[in-house]
């Protein structure tokens, strides 16, 4: 039969106080391993002890990162609290208390003799037996779940440093693997632009590649803006706005030797050691240029300023060469080294060839006017030797060019119809260019002396004006001149009629009236007037041999001094 509360001896109350003792103490301890901190659980077990007798918790102790350092409360009456707790070495301790109760210093362990913490625990009065009892069997839980705490902190700070060092890692294989991106477009770079010298195709094997690397359209320019090469854009799109832009945008880029942007362009200089040999540029409206292709253009940039730098250093020593060879020539040199030579330097000596001196007056340097030469001699696809020589730009041709049509393509290109042309004989061999040469500068005196100083005048298209050469005998030949015209000029100039030309153009139509009539493209009667008045003035027989020689003469004369000789 049941036994009633009431009826319960002594004993079996205390069994039942004893039991819901263990049993919160059983429930404190599930709490305590579900993952709480150091100072949760403490605070846990701190809370638990007024359960388990008059108690009550001065201050908890953590000891699981090293020593004992206090976690609550953070203040206490006995200021030496710390320091004695520490000098017991982890042994549980009663404790003297400042007002005189009981105070016990109750140390928490993970396994054997490992302290985890310590409560430290007063009361009025000593505890019981039994009370002392709980306190240590709350204590085993407590120092069981320091130490798992600490465990789990340890974890998770493994745990931590695994992550931070896995993201290291990743963030060093990205690295890694840029760098080795970066690498592998640099040595593609170096292997594009590198075989352009040796595969000959110059400037426009540098714009292909730069193109080829970078996907962005590539042109390179000459210093005067004409452009040289350019790869994925045609030459239509690859022009600068209008305006001074691009001599601002060049002064610019020349203030710094890295590429610089300039709206949709990055732009490269090709200048050693100062001298602007050319431009390069990506077309690059998009702003798709990173550092990658700004890496290209710097490395197509020195590519390019060897390849130019190159040139010009072949161009100055073809310059050198011809010029000593043209010297050569023009004092007269052995046939076979001049072949030779000549052949070195690309150019075929054999067959018939003219010397052609030019002389340009005003503000055009000889250089200036080999430089204009050249681009003509370019455009019309001629092939010369051409150089300076006494004090004249010097042009040996093969063949017979149309020299009209290249004395006024040369007017175009140097602003100015002011020169004259000397044209020599043929020369069939090296050994005859001194003549040529020779016979060139008295077609170039006979123009610049001449009324007319500005054309060509082909020497041997001069006939009897080589003996009227205006040279030494000039003042004799203007005697001769006025001797047996001087009349008849004197008409013209006062009356300002053509009488000269008219009996000119007779004589040369060899007296006949109906050449000499359609020629100067008047009647017959207009003709036979004009000569009646020619014979009066001159008091001449035109029928005369002697006389129509020495008139023939004279009128040719005149046209060497006007300058109106046959070209």
């Amino acid at each position: 039969m049941p036994t009633k509360t009431s009826e319960l001896r002594p004993w079996d109350h205390f069994e039942r106080r004893q039991l819901s003792s263990l049993y919160g103490l059983f429930a404190v301890a599930t709490l305590m391993f579900d993952g709480r901190e150091s100072s949760d659980i403490l605070q846990l077990a701190a809370d638990a002890v007024p359960s388990l007798g008059p108690f009550a918790v001065e201050a908890t102790f953590d000891g699981t990162d090293g020593g004992l350092h206090r976690s609550s409360p953070r203040t206490s009456p006995d200021l030496g609290l710390d320091a004695r707790v520490q000098g017991l070495g982890g042994a549980d301790s009663e404790m003297s208390s400042p007002d005189g109760g009981w105070r016990w210093a109750l140390f928490t362990r993970a396994t054997g003799t490992v302290v985890t913490g310590c409560l430290v625990v007063r009361s009025t009065a000593a505890p019981t037996s039994d009370e002392l009892f709980l306190l240590k069997a709350l204590a085993q839980p407590t120092g069981a779940a320091l130490a798992n705490a600490a465990l789990i902190r340890r974890e998770r700070k493994l745990l931590a440093e695994l992550r931070r060092s896995a993201t290291e890692r990743a963030e060093a294989i990205d690295k890694l693997s840029a760098t080795v991106s970066r690498l592998e477009y640099q040595q593609r770079v170096h292997e594009l632009l590198g075989a352009v010298p040796a595969s000959g195709t110059g400037e426009s094997g540098i714009a292909a590649a730069l193109h080829r690397l970078t996907g962005i359209p590539a042109t390179i320019e000459d210093p005067f803006g004409n452009l040289r090469a350019a790869a994925g854009v045609d030459a239509g799109g690859a022009g600068w706005p209008s305006g001074g832009h691009r001599e601002a945008a060049l002064r610019e880029a020349s203030a710094t030797r890295a590429p610089i942007r300039d709206g949709p362009r990055l732009i490269s200089l090709v200048r050693p050691r100062g001298d602007l040999l050319g431009i390069l540029r990506l077309l690059d409206p998009d702003h798709q240029a990173g550092p990658d292709e700004l890496f290209a253009l710097e490395y197509a940039t020195t590519i390019l300023t060897v390849e130019l730098a190159h040139q010009r250093s072949l161009a100055e020593m073809e310059l050198r060469l011809r010029g000593d060879l043209v010297d050569d020539l023009l004092s007269g040199t052995d046939q076979d080294s001049a072949l030779a030579r000549a052949q070195a330097i690309g150019h075929d000596l054999h067959g018939p060839h003219h010397v052609w001196v030019v002389h340009w007056p005003g503000p055009h340097s000889d250089d200036a006017v080999l430089a204009a030469i050249t681009q003509v001699l370019r455009r019309l696809q001629l092939s010369a030797l051409s150089a300076r020589h006494a004090g004249l730009a010097v042009l040996i041709i093969p063949g017979r060019p149309d020299a009209e049509s290249l004395f006024g393509r040369l007017s175009e290109q140097l602003g100015s119809a002011d020169g004259a042309v000397g044209v020599g004989g043929l020369s069939s061999s090296p050994a005859e260019l001194p003549r040529s040469f020779s016979e060139a500068r008295r077609a170039l005196q006979i123009r610049r002396q001449s009324r007319s100083p500005r054309g060509v005048t082909a020497f041997d298209q001069l006939g009897i004006y080589r003996i009227l050469d205006s040279g030494e005998s000039r003042a004799d030949v203007e005697t001769f001149v006025r001797e047996w015209l001087g009349p008849l000029l004197d008409y013209d100039t006062q009356r300002h009629s053509d009488l000269v030309h008219t009996l000119s153009q007779y004589l040369e139509c060899g007296g006949s009236y109906d050449a000499t009539a359609g020629a100067l493209i008047i009647h017959r009667s207009t003709l036979r007037y004009r000569l009646s008045r020619i014979r009066e003035i001159l008091h001449v027989d035109l029928a005369a041999v002697d006389t129509r020689l020495n008139l023939h003469v004279a009128t040719r004369a005149w046209q060497v001094l006007e300058g109106t000789a046959v070209r």
